[in-house]
């Protein structure tokens, strides 16, 4: 069962609780089209005079004789095919001078859970990540093979605090009427790389940078892994919309877009438009998406086009790193939301909430160096004081409706056969004694968005990936002895039998209840995160004190004289 639908049933089962406790006891195919210029949609993409890319009439004998309609580009056999390093104390990526791409992206602050050593981005037999082609009118050349020179040739070192530094390649066409610049640079404490380009010889063109296929599995349950694999992308008027790999079809996805990403459950890569450090302005915008078949499957291919201009530098940034909700906040542009919290339609509620409770817990790591482990335990006994008094006042509605509901059957039976007399002695009732049908439940339901973003928070966040906890390997994973899950419902069943037992009434009702929810919630959790079921496990210990108190005051009002109806038809 997917685990967002478990969740769901699981509130709906405590919904179900909630209230009927209150009734009992008151209360298609890609086409051969190109992506046109967000900013000058209607006008083609021109190439020079002569006549577009350059082609075998102005190439060397020993190239083809054309460059067109995804021809190779032409290669210079001098120069050799070579990969280069970039180390920095963040990740270790590999580049070919073969197309200028990144043939591997190694997360060193990142375990792989699945195969041991640092999460790698790219996966197994995936290509042509970052390799691009140039597009104009009907031409088009695929630099993805052609052999780039590359400067510093011996790759980058980057230490810390030391400061940005670039790698370059670039691609001459051996006509000498094409040149194509790119450029990254890296700074050894960010995971966000400035990239810039520039090409001579055309007037206009389509450049079209590839995504790639998604990222590489890293974790333990690689099913569940797998249904958080999605291409993620902003549009400037549609805003975000995702799609599952495994759904996806082949497509083109028109412009402006701010951003577009490939994410798994914990990691993203993303482009963004604009400079590094500048503003985005309208040309900066990319035009849309190609996504086309892959070759690994239940996968596709995801291109970023964007329309440049010959003899100009365009820039973006492409961010390889985790899924850190401060980390993509701070990149802007809502990238925060790649992997959004929650539902679509409840995403606005519950984003406040998950932006509190990130900020929390984050404190109570970093200030008092508590372990997540013991920070998602005291987390919990506060999100009980901090509910306290909302939980308190429902407590004491019910127990105030519950000691009405005999005037209420005395009022209903004496006017069953006079509407208006009814209502009029029901509105009399609830003058006098404070009594409220929804009294009781509406403080209850007010924290359920604050429980529903800590599902959505204790799920998706990398701080609890990896980490352990007394016999737990990984507070994101599930318990691998269904210690939480078990003790969970025990708490559950706790809460209930205590509930049940201070009731002056035998509902066969409430007894089912009391003996097929626990199971069923022990059935729901016991696959979801550790740390998720610690949460609710210490929340529904720290609730029986309060619980107690109830059934005592129960048994008070029980032993105590009965309300009356004051004097009067």
């Amino acid at each position: 069962m997917k685990t967002e639908m478990r969740f769901v049933l699981a509130v709906a089962l405590m919904l179900a609780v909630l209230i009927g406790t209150n009734r009992l006891f008151p209360p298609p195919p890609m086409e051969d089209v190109v992506v046109t210029d967000p900013v000058e949609t209607s006008e083609p993409l021109r190439g020079p005079e002569s006549g577009g890319l350059p082609s075998s009439s102005q190439a060397s004998d020993s190239q083809p004789s054309e460059v067109r309609g995804g021809d190779q580009a032409a290669e210079d056999a001098s120069l050799p095919v070579q990969n280069v390093v970039v180390e920095g104390p963040l990740y270790r990526y590999i580049f070919s001078s073969r197309g200028a791409q990144l043939v591997s992206a190694e997360l060193l602050g990142f375990q792989a859970i699945n195969r041991g050593g640092p999460v790698q981005v790219v996966p197994d037999g995936a290509s042509g990540y970052l390799g691009s082609k140039v597009v104009v009118e009907q031409d088009t050349l695929d630099l993805t093979d052609a052999v780039f020179s590359v400067e510093p040739a011996g790759g980058l070192n980057l230490a810390a605090e030391g400061g940005p530094k670039p790698l370059a390649f670039v691609y001459d066409h051996p006509s000498g009427n094409f040149t194509y610049r790119v450029s990254y640079t890296f700074d050894p404490d960010d995971y966000t790389i400035g990239i810039s380009g520039s090409m001579d010889g055309v007037t206009r063109a389509l450049l079209v940078t590839d995504l790639g296929e998604g990222l590489a599995y890293a974790e333990a349950d690689s099913a569940l892994e797998k249904r958080s694999m999605a291409y993620v992308y902003n549009h400037l008027q549609d805003g975000i919309r995702s799609t599952m790999l495994d759904k996806a079809d082949p497509e083109i996805i028109e412009g402006p877009l701010v951003w577009a990403a490939f994410r798994s459950k914990f990691f993203v890569t993303a482009i963004l438009s604009g400079a590094r450090d500048d503003l985005v302005e309208d040309t900066g915008y990319l035009g849309g998406l190609l996504v086309r078949p892959a070759e690994l499957p239940e996968r596709v291919r995801v291109g970023v086009a964007r329309t440049v201009s010959g003899g100009e530098e365009h820039a973006y940034r492409l961010f390889i790193g985790p899924q850190q909700y401060a980390l993509l906040s701070s990149l802007g542009d809502g990238m925060e939301e790649v992997n959004p919290y929650g539902w679509r339609f409840f995403r606005p509620i519950i984003r406040p909430f998950v932006s509190i409770i990130m900020t929390v817990l984050t404190y109570l790591h970093t200030q008092f160096s508590m372990g997540y482990g013991w920070v998602l335990i005291v987390f919990g006994v506060m999100m009980r004081v901090v509910l306290f008094p909302l939980n308190h006042k429902a407590m004491k509605a019910q127990l105030r409706n519950m000691a009405v509901q005999p005037l209420v059957k005395q009022i209903q039976d004496k006017h069953k056969d006079n509407p208006e007399k009814l209502q009029k002695e029901m509105m009399k009732l609830y003058k006098e004694h404070g009594f409220n049908p929804l009294a009781g439940c509406l403080p209850m339901l007010l924290p359920w968005p604050v429980l529903i973003a800590l599902f959505f928070v204790f799920q998706n966040t990398i701080e609890l990936r990896g980490v352990p906890f007394l016999w737990l390997p990984d507070l994101s994973a599930k318990d691998p002895f269904y210690v939480l899950p078990v003790l969970l419902a025990v708490s559950m069943f706790l809460m209930q039998w205590i509930s049940l037992r201070s009731l002056d009434t035998d509902n066969p009702q409430m007894k089912m209840m009391m003996y097929i929810m626990p199971p069923m919630m022990l059935f729901i959790f016991m696959n979801l995160a550790s740390g998720l079921n610690l949460y609710y496990a210490t929340a529904n210990i720290a609730t029986l004190p309060q619980q107690i108190w109830i059934a005592r005051e129960r048994k008070r009002m029980r032993q105590g004289p009965a309300l009356t109806l004051s004097d009067g038809d």
